[in-house]
């Protein structure tokens, strides 16, 4: 086992594969995605052979095994894609060590970006290890919440855009921002939140309040998938949260513990807009942190199985991305769980990236990565569960282990 120490500057020393599984001979640098060459049409006939030459063998082309690729990467490096760490936007600079180590996504928190923003993400991305860039994300909702409104452009709150817009003035304004934010260097909006609420705040009580598009199902449904469909037009992967609904919840988990109502409600309301956006295909999930009663045993949803595995990817059928509200929640906290070991307790239920804020985003990490390499190692993280996280990572950045 790696100590938490040693396991950026053992990361990034490292050799390894690529996703392609060919070694990088000098620093890593950022590659294009994969392209794939044009087939060429066989002549209708061609010279028989002489009688003398001996008939080829016939090939079967040798197939792809993601678990055989993967097997080529280090533990470690496998489990820095599953990290997205926490980054000043003022100084993005400072997270090269972790993008180094391979970290799978850097989550930009500031509250007006700087000119430069652009290029320093660049340059960070030329150190990426291996090629494979993190994803870069941010919260750009709408209202109050966005990080980069003076680079994007202000978005009004959700629920103002559904009492004043139609769905296709949101979904034009959503890919305007969502081409800003993919030029800037952002690949990932953590929007739209599809819970149901017409509470007042968001506050330590009500986590929402404006922005939720709506408390009706019909009504937040239709305008989260077009600010979703208008990010997509824009290049930028929207994250739908916070499943399973946190309208209802009895309280902001952000301050304190707090459940949802039970299952037979939420499914005939604050599970209907995270029904109708897998129908929809969209990427990305981010589970709630409040517990779901007779599901989750008290756990919050994103450190339960039963919520991700049963509920999310069983019963719903999501077969994409799955992500974790922030891991430095207070209700993470209460349920006896550092960031390093709600991380693994994450991952072990189906999650396959693990958010957090942290005063010191490298050592953080460091004790992330140690914890799920050291996890894997003892058997309480299955290898094939970490594995699986990998692909749906490499997936969402559009590089597959197997193209």
């Amino acid at each position: 086992m790696l100590g938490a120490a040693g396991v950026l500057a053992a990361l990034a020393a490292a050799s390894g594969c690529s996703v392609q599984d060919t070694p990088a001979p000098g620093p890593a640098r950022h590659s294009a995605p994969a392209t794939t060459a044009p087939a060429t049409t066989a002549p209708a006939s061609r010279p028989a052979a002489p009688s003398s030459a001996a008939a080829a063998p016939a090939t079967t082309p040798a197939r792809c095994s993601p678990a055989a690729v993967l097997a080529t990467w280090s533990t470690a490096r496998r489990a820095a894609q599953l990290v997205v760490a926490p980054a000043d936007e003022d100084d993005v600079l400072a997270a090269r060590p972790m993008v180094e180590a391979g970290v799978g996504g850097l989550l930009l928190f500031g509250s007006a970006a700087p000119p430069g923003l652009p290029r320093q993400l660049a340059a960070l991305r030329r150190h990426a290890r291996g090629g494979v860039a993190p994803l870069v994300s941010t919260d750009e909702e709408g209202g109050e919440i966005q990080r980069m409104a003076n680079l994007v452009g202000n978005l009004p709150w959700p629920r103002t855009m559904a009492a004043t817009m139609t769905t296709g003035q949101v979904r034009a304004l959503a890919a305007q921002v969502g081409r800003r934010m993919r030029a800037a260097g952002i690949t990932m909006d953590l929007a739209p939140v599809l819970d149901l609420s017409d509470s007042p705040g968001p506050n330590a009580t009500f986590p929402d309040g404006p922005r939720s598009f709506s408390v009706h199902p019909a009504v937040a449904t239709a305008y989260g998938l077009a600010f979703a469909d208008g990010l997509r037009r824009g290049g930028v992967i929207p994250v739908v949260k916070h499943f399973p609904g946190l309208g209802q919840a009895s309280a902001n988990t952000d301050f304190r513990r707090a459940s949802v109502p039970p299952l037979s409600t939420l499914r005939s309301g604050a599970l209907l807009p995270f029904a109708a956006a897998i129908r929809h295909g969209l990427p990305a999930v981010m589970v709630g942190e409040a517990s779901i009663p007779g599901v989750t045993h008290g756990l919050p949803a994103t450190l339960s199985g039963a919520a991700i595995k049963g509920v999310l990817r069983g019963q719903l059928g999501f077969h994409g991305l799955v992500l974790t509200d922030s891991l430095s929640a207070v209700a993470i906290q209460d349920a006896g769980y550092d960031i390093p070991q709600a991380a693994v307790r994450a991952v072990e239920a189906g999650a396959d990236m693990v958010t957090f804020d942290a005063d010191n985003p490298p050592v953080t990490t460091n004790q992330v990565i140690t914890s799920l390499v050291a996890a894997v190692h003892s058997g309480q993280l299955p290898v094939a569960r970490l594995d699986s996280a990998v692909q749906d990572v490499l997936r969402a950045k559009g590089r597959p282990v197997c193209g």
